[in-house]
């Protein structure tokens, strides 16, 4: 069985550059608000970026660069990806229960930094609001949708712990980790990013090491 040796603590600052939708619910919708809502915290009411939203986006971009997606939209259960190596492989994702094995990987979910930029002058908690038009090509029909977003400018604290097992190549999963946050500054979190929502910015992150 593998044994763990080291957890490497990584903390990021993430900046909008654009401003971000990740949907929640709508159950507290209002007259006149907006269509759809940015998840927040029950507590607080203080947006967030859920841990699996951002995982679920750098596992899929190393995936998709990788060339491990089908033209059928599946990922093919190779065990010797750096997917597989960073993100885990489920046994029932391989029929041989080859390679199977726990994520490497673990990203917290990321509070907004209240005090990283003026919310004063947004018209909702912490956001903005941002209305849509699609129009049909043939009957000119509009259809609107506002869409909630956190501004542009607003930063997130990231927090991710790698695993290193006895049995890890820990500079390959090291390298998987800092491709996939390269090619997330490149492309967009959450909703809506073929229309300029989610581009993020990582800063270098500050790391420490706890080894075992």
């Amino acid at each position: 069985m593998a044994k763990l040796i080291k957890k490497i603590l990584y903390t990021y600052e993430l900046t909008l550059k654009t401003g971000l939708h990740i949907g929640g619910t709508n159950a507290s919708l209002n007259i006149g608000g907006p269509d759809k809502f940015v998840v927040r915290n029950p507590i607080d009411n203080i947006p967030y970026i859920p841990g699996s939203s951002l995982k679920g986006k750098l596992r899929s971009l190393i995936e998709i660069s990788q060339g491990t997606v089908n033209k059928d939209g599946n990922v093919t259960d190779d065990p010797t990806t750096d997917a597989a190596a960073l993100f885990g492989l489920a046994s029932d994702k391989n029929k041989n229960n080859n390679g199977a094995h726990p994520s490497r990987l673990i990203v917290r979910d990321s509070p907004l930094d209240k005090d990283s930029c003026d919310f004063s002058n947004t018209d909702l908690l912490y956001t903005e609001s941002k209305t849509e038009v699609s129009i049909n090509r043939i009957t000119a029909k509009s259809n609107p949708r506002t869409f909630e977003r956190v501004p542009a400018g607003a930063k997130f604290n990231v927090n991710m712990v790698l695993n290193i097992f006895d049995t890890d190549d820990e500079k390959r999963l090291k390298k998987t980790l800092d491709d996939a946050i390269k090619l997330l500054e490149v492309d967009y979190l959450g909703g809506q990013g073929s229309r300029g929502y989610g581009q993020v910015e990582f800063a270098e992150p500050k790391i420490v090491v706890k080894e075992y």
